[in-house]
């Protein structure tokens, strides 16, 4: 069962986007071409899929790895209680309605 989530673009426009299980964030937002480079294609190894979650899904979601946190935390539009990889954030059909905005680009 695929879930709908809203993401905000950079422009702040509003985009429906659907995403199936079998894929990660990263992927429903590239496969829907909203504009994320993910250039590592998922590897966890840059910050080009940077999103900002809400805080209650951000609760759900449990801690970032050292990895990702780092790589986060290196961006200058981080947030520490927002910040995500889009690459690290799995499908869960209680994310279905989630608001994703995507981060500047740096």
């Amino acid at each position: 069962m695929n879930a709908q989530i809203t993401v905000v673009d950079r422009e702040g426009r509003q985009h429906s986007v659907p995403w199936e299980p079998d894929q990660s964030l990263m992927e429903a937002l590239r496969d829907n071409d909203m504009p994320v480079l993910a250039s590592c294609g998922g590897c966890c190894s840059c910050a080009t899929c940077h999103v900002f979650l809400p805080d209650d899904v951000m609760e759900t979601l449990g801690e970032r790895d050292g990895e990702e946190l780092e790589l986060l935390a290196e961006t200058e539009a981080f947030r520490p209680g927002a910040s995500r990889l889009a690459c690290q954030v799995h499908f869960a059909a209680a994310l279905a309605g989630t608001t994703v905005t995507l981060a500047p680009e740096e």
